[in-house]
């Protein structure tokens, strides 16, 4: 069964939102009710402009990563947030440093214009003594300006899957390998997610608790996916350029299998050489 479902197409990327995303906002209304039908409206009304301040900061890690040659062919949008599906990560750690940071630079951009025109709206109001009609927009205006700046906060917590994760793996990685990189920001990760894990547990925050646990095993399958990249990087190397038919050299034709000690050309749809791999 398909659980997401496109809602639209936004420059190259497709735009889905989970199943279970409109019944957060049935939650949201029924939970608002209470207060009358403005109320639940409102909060409806909140939690998408919170969800579309969440879209915009995945499309700052998209546009970065397209920068960079990376393509994005959907994000999807669940009840605890957005996932931008790269095609891969940046290898260089400054690109993956730019990739990461987009996206909470978006929150930053969002909740300074909301501050200014919060100013600009207060200093309007104080001239046309309009404060009694206008509070419940500033409320609701700060409210989003408020979410938007803990967005920030939360997504730089030096933990996979969160930005922080992979800003602290990227300036890691400018003085160590990769994978190392990796396996010190997953430990820190972990490590964090076991002390809001075992918070939660005793303050009675079952919300907290379940995203500990989230973070503790993003963590670690961020650090195998990473050794396993690292592992097979000794499987190829990439010192020809020059275009190689398959049929040509090495003893090696389609069908046969390769030999052992001999090497097999990896090409691309164009035919150009990419590597090599042993058997």
């Amino acid at each position: 069964m398909n659980w997401s479902y496109k809602i639209a197409r936004i420059a190259g990327t497709d735009v889905k939102i989970h199943l279970t995303f409109p019944l957060l906002l049935g939650f949201i209304a029924l939970a608002n009710l209470s207060q009358g039908v403005v109320a639940a409206a409102m909060g409806v009304l909140f939690v998408i402009l919170v969800f579309g301040c969440v879209l915009l900061h995945e499309f700052g890690h998209i546009f970065a990563a397209r920068a960079f040659g990376v393509r994005t062919p959907d994000v999807t949008l669940y009840p605890i947030g957005g996932v931008a599906r790269l095609e891969r990560m940046p290898e260089k750690p400054g690109q993956e440093l730019i990739v990461a940071l987009a996206g909470p630079a978006v929150n930053v951009v969002i909740a300074g214009l909301l501050t200014v025109f919060l100013m600009v709206l207060g200093l309007g109001v104080n001239l046309t003594g309009l404060g009694g009609f206008a509070s419940g927009g500033f409320a609701f205006l700060g409210s989003l300006a408020a979410v938007n700046i803990w967005l920030v906060l939360f997504n730089l917590i030096p933990a996979f899957p969160m930005d922080g994760g992979r800003v602290l793996r990227a300036l890691l990685a400018m003085r160590m390998p990769f994978a190392r990189a990796t396996n010190i920001a997953a430990k820190v990760g972990r490590t964090l997610a076991l002390i809001a894990g075992f918070y939660g547990l005793f303050t009675f925050q079952p919300m907290l608790m379940l995203i500990a646990v989230f973070v503790y095993f993003a963590a670690g399958q961020e650090a195998m996916m990473a050794n396993l990249r690292e592992r097979d990087r000794g499987f190829f190397r990439t010192d020809s350029p020059r275009p190689l038919d398959p049929d040509e050299g090495f003893g090696w034709r389609p069908g046969s299998g390769a030999a052992r000690g001999q090497t097999v050309p990896v090409l691309d749809e164009d035919g150009r050489l990419i590597g090599w791999v042993r058997r």
